[in-house]
């Protein structure tokens, strides 16, 4: 079995680029668009002068538990932006996000690596799986996917992405559901699959308000998608973004999950890559794959 711990840092590349970071926020372009927000894992001095941050085309201002976009009058709703060798629609949401987080590029181009090489059918199941990157990487690989997450917005826009990317006649099941009962009922039909990922949250709900809190209800879903793991799996990823948590925790998750004595086992952080050389934390990983 081999054991690595690596930091993903997610470089500056044409349609995206993080400019600069500190003092609790980071500088990001998309596209031609400039974006400030909030961050907190930006504990340093910002490098860029303060014209530089105060020139972004709209910043994300907190304001209690919620927050707004201070944004230029000629800003558009959306705008298209290439990451990966996949296509994304960007727009700005009430939760400082913009459809897409730039920091999984390699989890994508792993995705995209694994399933290429493996010279078989594959079929992937993405739980939690937003508005589809790493969909698009196993679907742009020749995987049959099975996309779920609880948001019809987030699915919706995750087709629009397939349809951006030239993916949408690929052979993908867009499910809007709770990822739990979604996974119980795969596990009652038999459906197996030979690569999963997932990235849960670390408090949800499903689009029936099913409650998900990943201190409660983690431990079950491994136990129910160990059902639905192929007895020939390709690889496991699990992505995390929730406070408190540690990459080795998330490997250990895969220990109950994956063969122990075969594949390679890879832990660590993600990460984005300034202009200055520094590294913003952008969440932790775990995964797994069959040595291929």
């Amino acid at each position: 079995m081999n054991d690595q711990i690596k930091i993903l840092s997610t470089k500056p590349s044409k349609d995206y680029e993080l400019l600069d970071a500190g003092e609790g926020e980071k500088l990001e372009r998309f596209g031609v668009v400039i974006l400030r927000r909030p961050d907190p894992q930006a504990l340093w001095q910002k490098s860029l002068p303060t014209e530089k941050w105060n020139a972004a085309d709209a910043a994300f201002v907190n304001s209690g538990r919620s927050g707004t976009w201070k944004k230029k009058s000629d800003l558009p709703d959306s705008w298209p932006v290439e990451l990966s060798g996949l296509r994304f629609s960007i727009s700005l949401s009430a939760f400082k996000h913009t459809g897409i987080f730039p920091e999984q590029s390699e989890n994508w181009n792993w995705i995209e690596r694994t399933v290429a090489a493996s010279g078989r059918p594959v079929s992937v199941i993405n739980l939690f799986g937003y508005t589809g990157g790493a969909t698009l990487a196993a679907a742009k690989a020749g995987a049959n996917v099975c996309h779920v997450d609880g948001s019809k917005v987030s699915v919706g826009r995750a087709k629009d992405n397939a349809k951006s990317s030239s993916l949408d006649s690929k052979p993908v099941r867009w499910i809007i559901d709770d990822a739990m009962a979604f996974v119980k009922r795969e596990v009652r039909r038999g459906n197996l699959y030979d690569g999963i990922i997932m990235d849960p949250p670390s408090y949800g709900h499903g689009p029936k308000r099913e409650l998900w809190k990943i201190e409660d209800h983690m431990l079950e879903l491994i136990s129910e998608c160990k059902k639905i793991l192929s007895p020939t799996p390709l690889f496991v990823l699990i992505n995390g973004y929730a406070a408190g948590y540690s990459a080795v925790g998330y490997k250990n998750i895969l220990l109950d999950l994956v063969p122990k004595n075969k594949g390679t086992f890879e832990f660590g952080e993600l990460a984005l890559e300034s202009h200055s050389g520094k590294l913003l934390p952008a969440g932790i990983f775990a995964r797994w794959s069959l040595d291929v």
